[in-house]
């Protein structure tokens, strides 16, 4: 069963009649008022953006320099430290013509649409819980107001861990998503502004405030960032690790597109701000999959496997999340019906062993599937034996896994922009859970390098064995196969996550 694929993968979109009394998530394609963006690009009408991949270290050589002006290109940033370039240019021939120029590894376009000067579409909101909704709920004793409505927490025993320990306010999960909204009161108190910056144009914008969404921008960021580290402070929520930092690195345009030369400055700004965890709950737009044997595709893995390695190097684990398609990521081949997303997409067949997603498969990723309110793999999460990590809630249709009360909602609580709380699922919200626990646990070795921190949270998640038969939906039919045994699986990986060995091993 494969879930028709929404523009962005960020959150998921329940399907109508089985969840629309409940929540809806995204709404694809949603058309709004035309907003400005953060950061806009200067531009004009027919330029791409393009990454350049030399030696890491050198630097931009005068001859590479004139080279780069002679085919029609400007530098936007250069990451010297991993050997990334940032150009744009008009020059249709650009990425073809640096190719054969002394030094340049790999070249490629990050985009198949021109760079635009503003955007004039817009996604749907996640339901935003009413005045209603919260008085309606009974906080217990020693919780924040809206915990009866988290199974999420004790699913993986973070209630329980916060009787141990919150986090440390040293340690810092970083959110590279659409921008937090740092004035919420339940993000507010445990936000970090030195880690935190507007990376939409591929070069760090740190204007005050320049993290934050729109208010025509998606509220995806900010959910997470709730999820993460909701301060627990008597108001609203309360997130996996309430006693951490989080800080916003804003990658997304206005429109929702997540491309290269953003990723990769998030996860050098990352790097270079002793960031902790990195939380990645999105794809690099606009291909689903990225393929070796395609030189633009190639280019644009190289520039952010590049990245994410550096990222690691200075300290940060970076957890990402699977994928909302139902997806085998470990199949010979996946029909990939919607790259490149932000021009015409156009079917083709693919083998994920040679054409990768990205974030989420590279090498030393944290790569988080979903599971709903009855612990089993949600409907629409991606999976994989080898490919998968780790497994933790992500909410699920509530006609599939219907929590106990108090709680209603099979799909995920978190902040939204404004001050507000709703409901989101995807592996969106599992990959925070998982970042969540891996900020505890670095709160509790803070010498732990990431490797360790990586052990120890795949040695301390609780085995899950394979949902074997999967028919979620009970029409009969099997609708995902998980290959592996209870300790190490395609559904589950090492197990799912557990907060409370987290902050006492």
């Amino acid at each position: 069963m494969t879930v028709p694929h929404p523009r962005h993968r960020r959150a998921l979109v329940i399907p109508v009649g089985m969840a629309m009394a409940t929540a809806l998530a995204f709404l694809p394609n949603a058309t709004a008022s035309a907003a400005q963006p953060a950061a806009p690009v200067a531009a004009d009408a027919t330029s791409l953006s393009y990454v350049v991949n030399v030696r890491p270290g050198q630097g931009v050589s005068g001859h590479l320099k004139k080279a780069i002006a002679e085919a029609g290109g400007t530098i936007v940033m250069s990451y010297d430290q991993i050997g990334v370039i940032v150009v744009h240019s008009a020059n249709a021939e650009f990425a073809r013509t640096i190719r054969n120029v002394r030094g340049v590894q790999s070249a490629g376009a990050t985009r198949t649409a021109p760079l635009p000067a503003q955007s004039t579409t817009d996604v749907g909101t996640p339901k935003v819980l009413t005045a209603e909704d919260l008085a309606d709920v009974e906080a217990a004793e020693g919780q924040d107001p809206l915990q009866s409505l988290q199974w999420d927490l004790p699913a993986i025993k973070a209630d329980k861990a916060h009787e141990k320990s919150l986090g440390s306010d040293r340690v810092t999960v970083a959110v590279i998503d659409t921008g937090v909204d740092d004035t919420h009161p339940d993000i507010a108190p445990n936000f970090d502004r030195e880690a935190s910056v507007n990376c939409v144009t591929g070069k760090p914008d740190t204007t005050d405030g320049a993290w934050r969404p729109s208010a025509a921008e998606s509220p995806h960021g900010t959910h997470v960032a709730g999820e993460i580290a909701a301060a627990k402070n008597g108001v609203g929520m309360t997130g996996v690790a309430p006693g951490v930092k989080v800080s916003g690195i804003k990658v997304s345009t206005t429109a929702g597109y997540f491309y290269t030369e953003a990723v990769v400055c998030g996860f050098v700004w990352a790097a270079e701000h002793g960031v902790d965890v990195t939380n990645n709950s999105y794809y690099t737009d606009p291909w689903y999959f990225n393929c070796k044997n395609d030189p633009d595709q190639k280019a644009l893995l190289e520039a952010i496997t590049r990245a994410s390695k550096y990222a690691e190097r200075k300290g940060a684990v970076n957890v990402a999340a699977a994928g909302n398609e139902n997806y085998d990521l470990a199949a010979d081949e996946i029909t990939d019906p919607v790259s490149p997303n932000d021009s015409t997409p156009t079917e083709r067949v693919i083998d994920p062993s040679e054409c990768y997603d990205i974030p989420t498969q590279l090498p030393g990723i944290v790569t988080v599937a979903a599971t709903g309110a009855k612990g089993l793999k949600s409907s629409f999460s991606n999976h994989g034996l080898g490919v998968i990590d780790i497994a933790a809630p992500g909410g699920d249709s509530t006609a599939y896994q219907k929590p106990e009360p108090p709680a209603t909602s099979g799909l995920i609580l978190g902040t939204l922009p404004g001050g507000k709380w709703g409901y989101m699922a995807g592996t969106s919200m599992a990959s925070p859970h998982v970042a969540g626990v891996a900020a505890l646990i670095k709160s509790t070795h803070p010498y732990a390098p990431p490797a360790l921190v990586k052990a120890l949270l795949y040695a301390e998640a609780d085995a899950t064995p394979c949902t074997d038969p999967y028919d979620i939906n009970g029409d009969g039919k099997v609708d995902a196969v998980c290959e592996g045994p209870k300790n190490y699986n395609g559904f589950y990986g090492w197990g799912t996550v557990d907060a409370l060995d987290a902050v006492t091993k």
